[in-house]
């Protein structure tokens, strides 16, 4: 998710990052105790490669605020004040997030971060984050190393997404108890034959993440899986030929993308992550991604039955209503960041960030457009992880849009349809 710019530039941003960066303490001032706004430091990438997935996390920020803000706004210590939104444009570059943040935090002076998309970017800015100690509530970036790492300290940091550990672990347990059930069935394959699993992998930390969680996943449960090829491949990379080929070559049953290709090449199942249920995925699949899963947690085009949902969908005609589009999974997140944000700094009673922070730990609120798991919104005590109900989708055709639309098909209890393999489905060799 890197551009390439005049190295000149990039030097001259990086020396005033490193010297913005070290006179960050003698910024430091004491919160107000009673303060006159909420200062909510947005940091997305609205430009660069990852744009699309940005201005969808804005936007969704900027409903919640408009939600708030109409209801009053926060309830701090008695005193209702308004929240403000300040928007961190990371350029979908490390360099573009360690200038962004650097700003928000001194110059802008939030009181608070939500966001943070690429695992790359936004671990590249975490030094930042620790050496201010200002609460930051992360809603996309999801490789675990975000709050585990013991490099730099991250108990300001709170994980507002599923990691590739949880998803990683999900969508390879969802291959083994459904998907493959059907396929040895349909073609009468002897039980104790390996499953033959191929996994297409972004080689960053997000890719690397999926592809160690798949392995993990299948060691702790002794699961009768073969990997048979496992493919790196760059963001941003355009021919996926020589991939395909080698994927094909290994003569998989599954095959597992973390972060889908435009091209598949073969008659097998394909999976993608959670980060691709976007509306601008669906429209570049077109009628390709039929019978294609995908492993979520919100979906622009449907909701799992239950206490969510009926909020989940206000949400979306809200979104709709309010731009012309649907909110994708980022964006969902960040609407709800949004909240907890606020919800902490009420809990506090103060806008200190190092009490916002403690809020945030011992923080429980009800869930909101997201299922949570046990219904709540929380953090995990070690690393700060808060528990989504995940479900796997399989997309079917819709002629009259020119696009496939999703259909929950597990776990048991959120399904509405039941998975299909397709008549043209053909498996690796017995």
């Amino acid at each position: 998710m890197k551009k390439t710019t005049i190295a000149g530039v990039l030097l001259a941003v990086a020396l005033v990052a490193v010297l913005l960066a070290g006179c960050t303490q003698l910024q430091a001032s004491s919160a107000p105790s009673s303060p006159n706004e909420i200062k909510i430091g947005v940091i997305v990438s609205m430009t660069g490669p990852s744009s699309n997935v940005g201005k969808s996390m804005w936007q969704s920020a900027v409903i919640a605020a408009n939600e708030i803000n109409a209801n009053g706004g926060a309830l701090v210590n008695g005193k209702r004040v308004p929240v403000r939104l300040i928007q961190g444009d990371d350029a979908s570059t490390q360099q573009g997030g360690q200038t962004a943040v650097t700003k928000l935090i001194t110059q802008d002076n939030v009181d608070i971060l939500v966001g943070g998309y690429s695992s790359a970017v936004t671990s590249s800015y975490q030094q930042t984050v620790a050496d201010n100690k200002i609460p930051f509530i992360v809603t996309g970036a999801s490789s675990p190393i975000i709050t585990h790492r013991t490099d730099i300290d991250t108990n300001y940091t709170f994980h507002y997404c599923p990691t590739t550990d949880t998803y990683g672990n999900f969508t390879t347990n969802f291959i083994y108890q459904v998907i493959r059930p059907a396929i040895y069935q349909k073609f009468n394959f002897a039980n104790d034959r390996p499953l033959r699993l191929a996994v297409i992998y972004q080689n960053s930390p997000y890719g690397k993440g999926v592809l160690s969680a798949v392995n993990q996943t299948i060691a702790s449960n002794n699961l009768n899986i073969n990997l048979v090829s496992a493919q790196p491949y760059q963001a941003n990379e355009g021919d996926f030929h020589t991939l395909l080929t080698a994927v094909k070559a290994a003569g998989p049953d599954v095959v597992y993308v973390a972060a889908f290709p435009n091209e598949q090449g073969l008659n097998t199942i394909f999976l993608a992550v959670e980060n691709n249920d976007d509306p601008a995925y669906y429209t570049a699949l077109g009628q390709y991604g039929e019978y294609s899963d995908i492993e979520s947690r919100f979906s622009p085009y449907t909701s799992p039955k239950g206490p969510i949902e009926n909020a989940s969908q206000a949400f979306k005609q809200e979104y709709n209503a309010t731009f012309g589009s649907y909110p994708d999974m980022m964006g969902a997140s960040t609407y709800e960041g949004t909240y907890v944000a606020v919800q902490a700094i009420e809990n506090a009673g103060t806008l200190d960030k190092t009490q916002v922070k403690n809020a945030l730990s011992q923080l429980s609120m009800p869930q909101m457009v997201e299922a949570m798991t046990g219904g709540n919104i929380t953090f995990s005590k070690q690393y700060r992880e808060a528990p989504f109900e995940l479900y796997m989708e399989q997309l079917y055709f819709v002629p009259s849009l020119n696009e496939c639309r999703p259909t929950i098909v597990w776990p048991d209890d959120l399904k509405a349809g039941t998975f299909v393999l397709p008549d043209w489905y053909q498996p690796g060799p017995p």
